[in-house]
């Protein structure tokens, strides 16, 4: 999911009562289910190299542990840092020489000394108070180290439920396994979890504000039912549009589209609507999409325009196969199709530059799963998290290739020598990056 729905889950699990049990609760829980995307600093080096670890190691059971210690350990740092800061503070308050005049003057409007220490804590009493009374007690929460770990945890493990939930998936058996898996039924940015999100933080002020004005003591936890009800609220959406989904796969399951037999389907969400859903199917030959409408039952198809047949592999197709690029793209792309387009130069790259009698190439890697028109403004002219390599052919095989090109795949990335019948890649990008 993106990041607002990861930090405001955090935020919802810390105040839905982990937060009576230890201060830094609802912090902690933040830091904790934002954590995992750290592996979004790997696009520093370049589109590939961040679509090769995006969702990797930090997205695994094996990275909870740690990514929860991580949390707590930079609690424990800003609970140390704000303890020496108020320590210091109180150091310098203390250390200050009394004014004679002014011990006077206040022995005279009826403090003593014992109490004008206690007026540096809050605790100024009139003169026929004790000397030796004891000052306030600090309400100040403790902190419970087991429980604020405890709740890194389950923040850190919601953040890999929710990245689960949409087709994008995630591998939390890597390195061991390296399957994605991906549950397809919720769309990765949800804005039905903003309202819940919404109300669980703004209804709590709201009562605060009226609790305010009739003079009502305020509650030092106020926001608890509302943060679960935002909690619940998830579960519930995430079993509708999952008993949703299914209900596609039945409705798909009881029609003939294709005129060959389906080998896998695939079903994509829409946001906001549970009912609609893109399908995906493939056959032998060909790929075909639907439309479906679970609330009315009706599927919507075209022939003339929802069928796309499969791509030949050419030699220049195996040779992206085998760039960085295209190891990592089709490692991760499920439903990914690679086509050579010829001489089709990259938006925003320049295609290679060679001498006569050179040639060269674009194949491009799309994955199905995100090339449909999921939010209605959404040109289709152009397929989201799509790459590109460039590939320069040598006039006979086996000759070398001109390396002094620009790579297309949103970042460039080194060149693969192993070629196929006389290519060689020349430049990659992605989503408009190119790999350097």
């Amino acid at each position: 999911m993106e990041p607002i729905t990861h930090f405001l889950t955090g935020a919802c699990i810390g105040r839905a009562g982990l937060n009576r049990k230890t201060a830094y609760a609802t912090l902690a829980a933040v830091l904790a289910a934002e954590a995992a995307d750290l592996d979004i600093l790997w696009e520093f080096a370049g589109p590939v190299e961040g679509l090769k670890h995006h969702r990797g190691i930090t997205h695994t059971f094996w990275a909870v542990p740690v990514v929860a210690g991580a949390a707590v350990g930079a609690v424990w740092l800003l609970d140390r840092t704000r303890s020496s800061w108020n320590s210091q503070h109180r150091g310098r308050k203390s250390s200050k020489r009394e004014d004679p005049s002014i011990a006077g003057v206040l022995k005279g409007h009826g403090f003593s000394r014992a109490e004008e220490a206690q007026k540096d804590h809050g605790a100024l009493a009139p003169e026929g108070r004790k000397e030796n009374a004891p000052l306030a007690p600090s309400t100040r929460q403790p902190i419970r180290w087991g429980w604020l770990y405890l709740t890194c945890c389950i923040a850190a493990l919601s953040h890999l439920l929710l990245d689960w939930t949409n087709n994008y998936g995630l591998r939390p058996f890597f390195p061991f396994n390296p399957r994605w898996y991906a549950g397809s039924f919720l769309f990765i940015a949800e804005p039905l979890l903003w309202v819940l999100f919404f109300l669980a933080f703004f209804m709590p002020w709201i009562l605060s504000l009226a609790d305010r004005e009739i003079g009502a003591r305020r509650k030092p936890f106020h926001g608890r039912g509302w943060a679960v009800f935002a909690l619940a609220g998830m579960a519930a959406l995430g079993c509708w549009r999952w008993a949703e989904h299914a209900r596609a796969k039945t409705l798909l399951d009881n029609v003939q589209l294709t005129s060959e037999p389906v080998t896998r389907m695939a079903f994509e969400p829409y946001a906001i609507n549970p009912f609609h859903w893109h399908a995906i199917l493939e056959t032998a030959d060909l790929y075909q999409t639907a439309e479906i409408d679970t609330r009315t039952g009706s599927i919507e198809s075209d022939p003339a325009s929802d069928v796309m047949y499969k791509p030949s592999d050419t030699p220049a197709v195996e040779a992206a196969k085998r760039t960085p690029l295209g190891q990592a793209y089709l490692d991760w792309g499920s439903w990914a199709v690679v086509r050579d387009v010829g001489q089709e130069p990259i938006a925003g790259i320049d295609p290679p530059n060679l001498p006569p009698g050179r040639t060269w190439t674009t194949v491009e890697f799309t994955d199905l799963r995100f090339d449909y028109a999921f939010m209605p403004a959404r040109s289709r002219s152009r397929a989201p998290l799509a790459g590109w390599v460039y590939l320069v052919g040598a006039r006979d095989i086996g000759a070398p290739a001109d390396r002094s090109s620009s790579v297309g795949w949103d970042t460039a990335a080194p060149a693969d020598r192993s070629s196929s019948a006389g290519w060689e890649e020349a430049g990659e990008a992605m989503n408009g990056r190119e790999q350097r």
